[in-house]
Protein backbone atom coordinates (compact mmCIF):
# COMPACT_ATOMS: atom_id res chain seq x y z
CA UNK A 1 0.00 0.00 0.00
CA UNK A 2 1.15 3.38 -1.01
CA UNK A 3 2.08 5.53 2.17
CA UNK A 4 3.13 9.14 0.35
CA UNK A 5 3.01 12.02 3.01
CA UNK A 6 4.64 14.81 1.34
CA UNK A 7 4.85 15.76 -2.04
CA UNK A 8 7.83 18.51 -2.83
CA UNK A 9 7.20 20.35 -6.01
CA UNK A 10 10.46 21.62 -7.42
CA UNK A 11 11.13 25.56 -8.48
CA UNK A 12 11.51 26.04 -11.58
CA UNK A 13 9.59 23.87 -13.61
CA UNK A 14 7.50 23.48 -16.75
CA UNK A 15 7.07 25.51 -19.30
CA UNK A 16 9.88 27.85 -20.44
CA UNK A 17 10.22 31.37 -22.65
CA UNK A 18 10.27 29.65 -25.59
CA UNK A 19 7.77 27.18 -25.44
CA UNK A 20 5.65 30.38 -24.03
CA UNK A 21 6.17 32.16 -26.93
CA UNK A 22 5.89 28.92 -29.87
CA UNK A 23 2.86 28.06 -28.07
CA UNK A 24 1.70 32.03 -28.36
CA UNK A 25 2.34 32.02 -31.87
CA UNK A 26 0.28 28.78 -32.63
CA UNK A 27 -2.51 30.51 -30.82
CA UNK A 28 -2.71 33.82 -31.82
CA UNK A 29 -2.02 33.02 -35.33
CA UNK A 30 -5.26 30.77 -35.31
CA UNK A 31 -7.31 33.75 -33.94
CA UNK A 32 -5.97 36.21 -36.38
CA UNK A 33 -6.19 33.79 -39.37
CA UNK A 34 -8.23 31.37 -38.54
CA UNK A 35 -7.96 27.63 -38.57
CA UNK A 36 -6.46 25.68 -40.17
CA UNK A 37 -3.04 26.56 -39.40
CA UNK A 38 -0.03 24.19 -40.33
CA UNK A 39 2.84 23.58 -37.59
CA UNK A 40 5.82 21.84 -39.12
CA UNK A 41 6.87 19.12 -36.50
CA UNK A 42 4.99 19.11 -33.18
CA UNK A 43 4.95 22.73 -32.22
CA UNK A 44 6.62 21.52 -28.81
CA UNK A 45 7.11 18.02 -27.29
CA UNK A 46 4.54 17.02 -25.24
CA UNK A 47 1.41 15.30 -26.02
CA UNK A 48 -1.48 17.41 -24.11
CA UNK A 49 -0.12 20.69 -25.99
CA UNK A 50 -0.08 19.06 -29.44
CA UNK A 51 -3.61 17.63 -28.51
CA UNK A 52 -5.04 20.75 -27.54
CA UNK A 53 -3.90 22.91 -30.55
CA UNK A 54 -4.76 20.47 -32.73
CA UNK A 55 -8.30 20.75 -31.12
CA UNK A 56 -8.40 23.98 -31.97
CA UNK A 57 -7.78 23.81 -35.49
CA UNK A 58 -3.73 23.24 -35.58
CA UNK A 59 -2.31 20.98 -38.44
CA UNK A 60 0.89 19.10 -37.81
CA UNK A 61 2.86 18.00 -40.79
CA UNK A 62 6.33 16.74 -41.32
CA UNK A 63 6.44 17.36 -45.32
CA UNK A 64 5.52 20.72 -46.68
CA UNK A 65 3.95 19.16 -49.61
CA UNK A 66 0.98 18.13 -47.12
CA UNK A 67 0.38 22.11 -47.04
CA UNK A 68 -1.82 23.85 -49.47
CA UNK A 69 -0.69 26.40 -51.37
CA UNK A 70 -1.82 29.83 -49.66
CA UNK A 71 -1.50 28.25 -46.17
CA UNK A 72 -0.16 30.05 -42.96
CA UNK A 73 2.73 27.45 -42.00
CA UNK A 74 4.60 28.04 -38.26
CA UNK A 75 7.74 26.48 -38.18
CA UNK A 76 7.91 24.54 -34.59
CA UNK A 77 10.44 25.88 -31.57
CA UNK A 78 13.01 22.97 -32.19
CA UNK A 79 13.89 25.03 -35.64
CA UNK A 80 13.91 23.65 -39.18
CA UNK A 81 17.49 23.31 -41.90
CA UNK A 82 18.30 26.12 -44.43
CA UNK A 83 16.31 23.50 -46.78
CA UNK A 84 13.02 23.87 -45.24
CA UNK A 85 13.12 27.36 -45.32
CA UNK A 86 13.85 27.64 -48.99
CA UNK A 87 11.16 24.98 -49.75
CA UNK A 88 8.33 26.90 -47.94
CA UNK A 89 9.23 30.12 -49.67
CA UNK A 90 9.21 28.80 -53.10
CA UNK A 91 6.11 26.93 -52.08
CA UNK A 92 4.50 30.87 -51.16
CA UNK A 93 3.75 29.80 -47.29
CA UNK A 94 2.96 32.77 -44.93
CA UNK A 95 5.23 31.52 -42.82
CA UNK A 96 5.30 32.73 -38.69
CA UNK A 97 8.77 31.12 -36.81
CA UNK A 98 8.68 29.89 -33.50
CA UNK A 99 11.89 28.70 -33.48
CA UNK A 100 13.52 29.09 -29.96
CA UNK A 101 15.26 32.65 -29.90
CA UNK A 102 18.19 30.11 -27.99
CA UNK A 103 18.23 28.09 -30.39
CA UNK A 104 18.19 30.73 -33.27
CA UNK A 105 21.02 31.92 -31.68
CA UNK A 106 23.07 28.80 -32.22
CA UNK A 107 21.71 29.04 -36.08
CA UNK A 108 22.99 32.45 -36.28
CA UNK A 109 26.45 30.96 -34.56
CA UNK A 110 26.83 28.28 -36.96
CA UNK A 111 25.96 30.63 -40.24
CA UNK A 112 28.59 33.21 -38.60
CA UNK A 113 31.79 31.05 -38.49
CA UNK A 114 30.90 28.65 -41.27
CA UNK A 115 31.89 31.95 -43.41
CA UNK A 116 35.05 32.31 -41.21
CA UNK A 117 35.96 28.99 -42.64
CA UNK A 118 35.00 26.71 -39.49
CA UNK A 119 33.91 23.17 -39.47
CA UNK A 120 31.76 22.35 -36.34
CA UNK A 121 31.48 19.36 -34.42
CA UNK A 122 27.47 19.01 -32.81
CA UNK A 123 26.99 17.19 -29.39
CA UNK A 124 23.43 16.21 -29.69
CA UNK A 125 20.57 13.06 -30.42
CA UNK A 126 20.61 11.68 -33.86
CA UNK A 127 17.59 12.29 -34.77
CA UNK A 128 16.09 15.10 -32.97
CA UNK A 129 14.83 17.99 -34.67
CA UNK A 130 16.63 20.14 -33.37
CA UNK A 131 19.71 18.53 -34.19
CA UNK A 132 18.66 18.10 -37.57
CA UNK A 133 17.72 21.68 -38.00
CA UNK A 134 21.10 23.41 -36.89
CA UNK A 135 23.07 20.97 -38.87
CA UNK A 136 21.05 21.69 -41.75
CA UNK A 137 22.21 25.30 -41.66
CA UNK A 138 24.95 23.67 -43.80
CA UNK A 139 25.43 21.66 -46.53
CA UNK A 140 28.75 20.07 -45.42
CA UNK A 141 31.07 20.40 -42.92
CA UNK A 142 29.16 19.78 -39.51
CA UNK A 143 29.70 16.36 -37.50
CA UNK A 144 27.07 15.04 -34.87
CA UNK A 145 28.77 13.21 -31.82
CA UNK A 146 26.21 11.72 -29.28
CA UNK A 147 28.88 10.76 -26.72
CA UNK A 148 32.18 10.51 -25.53
CA UNK A 149 32.93 7.34 -27.68
CA UNK A 150 31.80 9.35 -31.26
CA UNK A 151 34.47 11.79 -30.94
CA UNK A 152 37.29 9.61 -31.81
CA UNK A 153 35.79 9.06 -35.47
CA UNK A 154 35.85 12.89 -36.24
CA UNK A 155 37.79 13.05 -39.41
CA UNK A 156 38.48 16.83 -40.45
CA UNK A 157 41.32 17.73 -42.51
CA UNK A 158 44.86 18.92 -40.59
CA UNK A 159 44.69 22.70 -39.45
CA UNK A 160 41.07 23.13 -40.15
CA UNK A 161 39.23 25.44 -37.99
CA UNK A 162 36.87 23.71 -35.98
CA UNK A 163 34.41 24.87 -33.34
CA UNK A 164 31.92 22.98 -31.09
CA UNK A 165 27.77 23.82 -30.79
CA UNK A 166 25.36 21.69 -29.06
CA UNK A 167 21.56 20.78 -28.20
CA UNK A 168 19.95 23.21 -26.04
CA UNK A 169 18.27 20.31 -24.26
CA UNK A 170 20.90 18.47 -23.61
CA UNK A 171 22.38 17.00 -19.85
CA UNK A 172 24.40 19.37 -18.25
CA UNK A 173 27.12 17.49 -17.20
CA UNK A 174 26.84 15.02 -20.27
CA UNK A 175 27.88 17.55 -22.45
CA UNK A 176 30.41 18.83 -20.23
CA UNK A 177 32.01 15.45 -20.83
CA UNK A 178 31.92 15.16 -24.29
CA UNK A 179 33.19 18.71 -24.55
CA UNK A 180 35.97 17.47 -22.72
CA UNK A 181 36.74 14.78 -24.76
CA UNK A 182 36.51 17.06 -27.89
CA UNK A 183 38.80 19.18 -26.46
CA UNK A 184 41.46 16.43 -25.63
CA UNK A 185 41.24 15.48 -29.42
CA UNK A 186 41.24 19.25 -30.88
CA UNK A 187 42.79 21.17 -28.15
CA UNK A 188 42.26 24.41 -30.71
CA UNK A 189 37.99 23.53 -30.99
CA UNK A 190 36.74 26.83 -30.37
CA UNK A 191 33.66 26.97 -27.86
CA UNK A 192 30.66 28.81 -28.14
CA UNK A 193 31.08 32.50 -26.17
CA UNK A 194 28.02 31.02 -23.93
CA UNK A 195 27.26 27.75 -23.29
CA UNK A 196 24.67 26.52 -25.98
CA UNK A 197 22.61 24.64 -23.45
CA UNK A 198 19.52 26.88 -22.08
CA UNK A 199 18.50 28.39 -19.37
CA UNK A 200 15.53 26.52 -18.75
CA UNK A 201 17.51 23.46 -18.77
CA UNK A 202 20.08 24.19 -16.69
CA UNK A 203 17.44 25.25 -14.25
CA UNK A 204 15.45 22.23 -13.88
CA UNK A 205 18.54 19.96 -13.97
CA UNK A 206 20.18 22.21 -11.29
CA UNK A 207 16.48 22.09 -9.26
CA UNK A 208 16.63 18.22 -9.37
CA UNK A 209 20.41 18.44 -8.58
CA UNK A 210 18.45 20.15 -5.16
CA UNK A 211 15.31 17.66 -5.09
CA UNK A 212 16.66 14.12 -5.53
CA UNK A 213 18.65 13.77 -2.33
CA UNK A 214 15.75 14.12 0.14
CA UNK A 215 12.65 12.57 -1.90
CA UNK A 216 11.83 8.76 -1.96
CA UNK A 217 11.20 8.82 -5.31
CA UNK A 218 11.15 11.27 -8.16
CA UNK A 219 8.14 11.80 -10.79
CA UNK A 220 9.26 13.81 -14.46
CA UNK A 221 6.30 15.23 -15.99
CA UNK A 222 6.74 15.13 -19.41
CA UNK A 223 6.36 13.17 -23.18
CA UNK A 224 8.75 10.49 -24.11
CA UNK A 225 9.97 12.81 -27.18
CA UNK A 226 11.23 15.79 -24.71
CA UNK A 227 14.82 15.67 -24.17
CA UNK A 228 14.89 17.99 -21.45
CA UNK A 229 12.13 15.65 -19.76
CA UNK A 230 14.39 12.49 -20.21
CA UNK A 231 17.17 14.07 -19.23
CA UNK A 232 15.38 15.21 -16.10
CA UNK A 233 15.05 11.66 -15.19
CA UNK A 234 18.12 10.45 -16.12
CA UNK A 235 19.84 12.95 -13.62
CA UNK A 236 17.74 12.22 -10.91
CA UNK A 237 18.55 8.45 -11.24
CA UNK A 238 22.31 9.35 -11.38
CA UNK A 239 21.93 10.96 -8.53
CA UNK A 240 20.50 7.84 -7.11
CA UNK A 241 16.84 8.43 -6.72
CA UNK A 242 14.22 6.01 -7.92
CA UNK A 243 12.88 8.30 -10.89
CA UNK A 244 9.88 7.85 -13.33
CA UNK A 245 8.30 9.89 -16.28
CA UNK A 246 5.26 10.63 -16.85
CA UNK A 247 2.94 12.09 -19.85
CA UNK A 248 -0.05 12.44 -17.48
CA UNK A 249 -1.31 11.63 -13.78
CA UNK A 250 -3.14 8.18 -15.32
CA UNK A 251 0.08 7.19 -16.24
CA UNK A 252 1.48 7.25 -12.63
CA UNK A 253 1.30 3.57 -10.69
CA UNK A 254 0.47 2.93 -7.03
CA UNK A 255 3.15 0.60 -6.74
CA UNK A 256 5.94 3.21 -7.21
CA UNK A 257 5.32 4.51 -4.09
CA UNK A 258 4.80 1.76 -2.14
CA UNK A 259 7.12 2.71 1.51
CA UNK A 260 7.52 5.97 -0.29
CA UNK A 261 7.02 8.96 2.14
CA UNK A 262 8.07 12.16 0.40
CA UNK A 263 7.50 12.37 -3.41
CA UNK A 264 9.07 15.22 -5.43
CA UNK A 265 7.80 16.40 -8.30
CA UNK A 266 8.96 18.35 -11.58
CA UNK A 267 8.43 19.13 -14.94
CA UNK A 268 9.95 19.30 -18.70
CA UNK A 269 10.11 22.70 -20.09
CA UNK A 270 7.45 21.96 -22.72
CA UNK A 271 5.47 20.52 -20.05
CA UNK A 272 2.22 22.74 -18.55
CA UNK A 273 1.64 23.24 -15.10
CA UNK A 274 -2.12 21.55 -15.39
CA UNK A 275 -0.42 18.29 -15.93
CA UNK A 276 2.00 18.53 -12.38
CA UNK A 277 -1.35 19.76 -10.54
CA UNK A 278 -3.03 16.73 -11.73
CA UNK A 279 -0.24 14.56 -10.88
CA UNK A 280 -0.28 16.27 -7.15
CA UNK A 281 -4.06 15.55 -6.83
CA UNK A 282 -3.41 11.92 -7.78
CA UNK A 283 -0.78 11.66 -5.50
CA UNK A 284 -3.20 13.16 -2.85
CA UNK A 285 -5.01 9.96 -3.19
CA UNK A 286 -2.23 7.95 -2.48
CA UNK A 287 -2.26 9.39 0.78
CA UNK A 288 -0.07 13.03 0.53
CA UNK A 289 -1.63 15.50 3.42
CA UNK A 290 1.13 18.20 2.73
CA UNK A 291 2.95 20.09 -0.62
CA UNK A 292 5.51 22.59 -0.56
CA UNK A 293 7.95 23.71 -3.56
CA UNK A 294 11.86 24.17 -2.89
CA UNK A 295 13.26 27.65 -3.40
CA UNK A 296 14.97 27.86 -6.69
CA UNK A 297 15.86 30.04 -9.48
CA UNK A 298 13.55 32.77 -10.81
CA UNK A 299 13.11 33.03 -14.53
CA UNK A 300 11.91 36.50 -15.72
CA UNK A 301 13.19 35.56 -19.38
CA UNK A 302 10.44 36.93 -22.26
CA UNK A 303 10.89 36.45 -25.70
CA UNK A 304 9.16 38.74 -28.19
CA UNK A 305 6.74 37.49 -30.76
CA UNK A 306 7.10 37.50 -34.36
CA UNK A 307 5.71 40.73 -36.39
CA UNK A 308 2.41 40.59 -37.64
CA UNK A 309 1.44 38.49 -34.09
CA UNK A 310 2.46 41.00 -31.43
CA UNK A 311 -0.61 42.73 -30.99
CA UNK A 312 -1.43 43.31 -27.44
CA UNK A 313 -5.40 43.71 -28.32
CA UNK A 314 -5.24 40.74 -29.97
CA UNK A 315 -7.04 37.67 -27.96
CA UNK A 316 -5.35 34.62 -26.86
CA UNK A 317 -6.23 31.32 -24.82
CA UNK A 318 -4.83 31.49 -21.54
CA UNK A 319 -2.56 28.90 -20.72
CA UNK A 320 -1.90 27.04 -17.41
Amino acid sequence: MATVEEVVLAEPRGFCAGVDRAIEIVERALVKFGAPIYVRHEIVHNTYVVDDLKRKGAIFIEDLADVPPGATLVFSAHGVSQAVRTEAAARGFSVFDATCPLVNKVHIEVAKLAREGYEFIMIGHKGHPEVEGTMGQLQSGIYLVEDVEDVAHVEVAPGQKLAVVTQTTLSVDDAAEIVAAVKRRFPDVRQPKQQDICYATQNRQDAVKIMAPGVDVLVVVGSPSSSNSNRLRELAERLGADAYMVDAAVDLRAEWFVGKRRVGVTAGASAPEVLVQEVVERLRTLGAVSVRTLPGAAETVHFPLPMGLGDKSMATIGRS
